[in-house]
């Protein structure tokens, strides 16, 4: 079993945003501030490289910032490699919570693939139901839209604006599959971040009315196909719960950590 150390998979985490994004320094952290383009709204990670330990007076600033900003007050890491900072966390969520603000604090399974685990689809070829997404694709804001119905527990798909997605498949930034039920709607997606020797699978959503058909997983095998078939060798995702953990541990995803994923909300 080949796995990938976890500074490898942090020099990872800090590559993905900035096709798309502006880094800024705050203290131990970088923000990443999106580009007007872009659809996806980033977070800030502990500086890559960090080994200086991460207090509560460094929380409040950063969080101080993003709201200045305009930014949503989102922090994301991994446990293993910056372990000063989820105590931390804990001890600023305390003091934002008796100040009345919202705070939620997620504990993800971290999972990667190793390199050498074999992926086979049931029946020993690829599922029809399932194709990579081409910048052009006339699907491509249904898909978008079936994702965002998926994480939103809704059978409503709309047609959502394509923003950047294009061009980010064209540059190969993006690879995006799309699922079909039995009446060829499109009926979910997921999409991978590929850079260098990595990606990362993420936003894989089903509506409910296409679950328990296998297309989660069909979605998953499709991903990981199309970035290998770049030369991609570590695969990694983080799982919102360990039920969905469980899903991809079947597929040949082992866990390497935890994904950490702070957001604070408004006041009251």
């Amino acid at each position: 079993m080949t796995l990938p150390d976890l500074a490898a998979i942090e020099r990872y985490y800090d590559s993905v945003p900035r096709p798309m994004a502006d880094a800024v320094e705050v203290g131990p952290f970088t923000l990443f501030l999106p580009h007007p383009t872009t659809d996806w709204q980033f977070y800030a990670r502990p500086r890559l490289g960090l080994s200086e330990d991460i207090n509560e007076s460094d929380i409040h600033t950063l969080l101080a910032k993003q709201l200045e900003l305009g930014r949503p007050r989102n922090l994301e890491w991994v446990d293993e490699t910056t372990p000063s900072l989820l105590p931390a966390v804990r001890r600023a969520l305390g003091t934002a919570a008796s100040a009345g603000v919202a705070v939620e604090l997620a504990e993800c399974p971290l999972l990667v693939l190793p390199s050498d685990t074999r992926t086979e689809d049931p029946g020993g070829k690829p599922d029809p139901r399932v194709k990579v997404v081409a910048p052009d694709d006339t699907d491509l804001g249904w898909v978008i839209g079936a994702v965002h119905a998926g994480f939103e527990g809704s059978d409503d798909v709309v047609e959502r604006p394509l923003r950047n997605y294009p061009e980010l498949i064209e540059q190969g930034h993006l690879v995006m599959v799309a699922a079909y039920d039995e009446e060829g709607r499109v009926a979910g997606g997921g999409s991978a971040a590929p850079r260098g020797d990595a990606a990362e699978l993420m936003g894989i959503g089903v509506p409910p009315f296409a679950r328990r058909r296998g297309l989660g997983s069909a979605i998953t095998r499709a991903l990981i196909r199309a970035v290998r078939a770049r030369g991609i060798g570590t695969i990694l995702l983080s799982a919102g719960s360990d039920d969905a953990a469980s899903i991809y541990r079947q597929i040949g995803f082992v866990d390497v950590g935890t994904a950490c994923i702070l957001e604070v909300s408004a006041d009251g």
